[in-house]
């Protein structure tokens, strides 16, 4: 009797708090003020703690309805499989969503079996007779792509022309009537934007996943390892999108084309908050010169950039020159191309770029947008800050020959068909290698045919198709106007003698 008369206290404590958990409960649910608890009048939506009623997702069909984006997207958006013998892929820190590492890069990939892709993702259908566009590294060394429609159809697709320095390739199957989609004007989206990514993550076809533009013209220097000029001015966003959705479409709320998915931020390689995709006004530019001109129609202001919101990097300009330039929204010109457009209209060293076209300039990822979408010969409004005054100036852009003429395919040199440059061997070199010819690889495009079959910068050329060669004007020669298959002897920086080939 007594251990009972020790234990009531407590019982009845234990009464009272239910009593009060019960009531507080109650009257919070009842006004519902924070969103922690939801009463019956609300039971279709989905609330967290730490969202305010805005952000909250509606289920009942009072908010925001992704369905008509997703419908009018998912049957446009394929499957596109690499099949290479290739063991060699990029990849960087910012990894591309086959999801490898630079230990991968290093190490090579394992060989696979016979009929098995060496890499997956995604790919977006923009004519009804067959073209799309995807990521230039999906199909980067393809021996063969397959394209896989939403209905299972599958397809071998053919390469038209692909672009590094963007990270845009477009394909092509033997198709009529295919469901596409519209390009829709990029810089009219806007942070805080619904958008819709839909792609092949993970081999689960036509995967929509939603979220928000969360920032414009982001540049992650993912590009720099594939491309000489790479021109970066990302949208941001954080929709959940993972290996295999590169290449695949980001799409507003009316399933327009707004982006085309190219990179994640992650230290895993899969979704870790953010990813990253080609604006539509940019992927678009780059579509239309593959399919009318073979190449892509890249023009040039001739200047030395700096990005002036980039601390970092402004802190060790100042050092290094003894300036004293703020942080701040623009780009600086640190050099100017004496055949350039901006030296021949008057533009200065020392001079803030502020303004193109109208569109405002913050940083470098800004300013190289804007030019992405213009071709050689196009003119363009630039103005700038100069000792406190702003100053107009018109501009006639150039390709990187600094030529104003648009060119064919039929126009490039051999050099830049192979994506190398060459220099003769000194005596110094020959007597060290125990050569009596050979050219030295003195510039290499990392996504070059030379590249591709795994020629580095030094690397020594021996014979091209059977014949010696002792400077740049040989190979140019030999391969001048040559269609077929390519014999390269060359050397190694070890030493090491190979014999591979490539096709013009």
């Amino acid at each position: 009797m007594n251990t009972i008369r020790k234990f009531v206290p407590f019982l009845v404590v234990g009464i009272i708090s239910t009593f009060l958990t019960v009531g507080v409960m109650y009257l919070f649910s009842s006004k519902n003020n924070n969103g922690f608890f939801s009463s019956n009048e609300n039971s279709g939506y989905f609330t967290s703690s730490n969202l305010a009623p805005n952000y909250r997702f509606a289920a009942n069909g009072s908010g925001t309805d992704f369905t008509v984006a997703a419908d009018k997207t998912v049957n446009s958006v394929v499957s596109v499989k690499n099949f290479s013998s290739n063991t060699q892929q990029s990849a960087n820190v910012f990894d591309f969503f086959f999801g490898q590492g630079d230990d991968m890069f290093q190490q090579g990939r394992p060989q696979m079996p016979k009929n098995t892709p060496s890499g997956t993702g995604s790919g977006v259908i923009i004519s009804k007779d067959g073209y799309i566009i995807t990521n230039n590294h999906v199909i980067d060394r393809a021996e063969k792509i397959e394209v896989t429609l939403n209905n299972q159809q599958t397809y071998t697709a053919k390469l038209i022309g692909k672009d590094p320095s963007t990270d845009i390739a477009l394909i092509k199957i033997d198709e009529d009537n295919l469901p596409f989609l519209n390009f829709y004007d990029s810089d009219q989206v806007k942070v805080g934007e619904w958008v819709l990514a839909v792609g092949n993550p993970f081999g689960l076809n036509s995967t929509v996943t939603a979220g928000i533009i969360s920032a414009k013209g982001r540049s992650i220097n993912i590009l720099q390892k594939n491309a000489k000029n790479p021109i970066e001015s990302f949208i941001q966003t954080d929709a959940a999108i993972n290996p295999g959705n590169s290449g695949g479409a980001l799409v507003n709320t009316n399933g327009d084309l707004i982006g085309i998915n190219s990179a994640i931020s992650s230290h895993t390689g899969s979704y870790e908050g953010y990813g990253f995709a080609v604006p539509s006004n940019i992927a678009k530019k780059i579509v239309e010169d593959i399919k009318q001109y073979g190449i892509v129609q890249r023009g040039y202001i001739g200047i030395v950039p700096l990005d002036l919101s980039d601390e970092m990097t402004l802190n060790m300009y100042n050092q290094k020159n003894n300036t004293n330039y703020k942080t701040q929204e623009g780009v600086l010109v640190t050099g100017l191309s004496a055949d350039g457009s901006a030296y021949d209209a008057g533009i200065e060293e020392g001079d803030i770029i502020t303004n193109i076209d109208g569109r405002k300039i913050v940083n470098y990822a800004a300013l190289s947008s804007a030019i992405a979408s213009k071709r050689p010969g196009d003119k363009i409004n630039v103005v700038i800050k100069r000792n406190g005054s702003t100053k107009n100036y018109t501009l006639e852009l150039r390709d990187i020959k600094g030529k104003t003429s648009l060119r064919s395919k039929e126009d490039l040199t051999v050099s830049e068909i192979i994506g190398a440059d060459f220099q003769a061997l000194t005596d110094e070199q020959k007597t060290n290698f125990g050569l009596d010819s050979g050219v030295l690889v003195s510039n290499i495009e990392a996504d070059g045919k030379l590249a591709n079959i795994g020629i580095n910068k030094n690397y020594i050329i021996l014979e091209v198709n059977g014949k010696k060669v002792n400077n740049q004007k040989d190979i140019e020669k030999i391969l001048s106007k040559f269609k077929g298959n390519v014999s390269l002897k060359f050397v190694d920086r070890y030493g090491r003698i190979y014999q591979k080939g490539f096709q013009m």
